[in-house]
């Protein structure tokens, strides 16, 4: 019996994704996502570390 939480190819993932995304969406948007997250990181490490220095 298939388990209801595992997928064989990134087409059987796409069928179950929310409001119709496709899956080069998904992907565009979380590589921005970490992208922005990680540019805000930097950011506010480099700037702690010139208020402190």
């Amino acid at each position: 019996m298939p388990s209801l939480l595992a997928f064989s190819t990134a087409a059987d993932a796409a069928d179950g994704l929310l409001f119709g995304w496709d899956i080069a969406a998904l992907q565009n948007g979380a590589l921005v996502y970490l992208g922005l997250s990680g540019l805000g990181f930097a950011l506010v490490w480099l700037l702690g570390m010139v208020r402190r220095g």
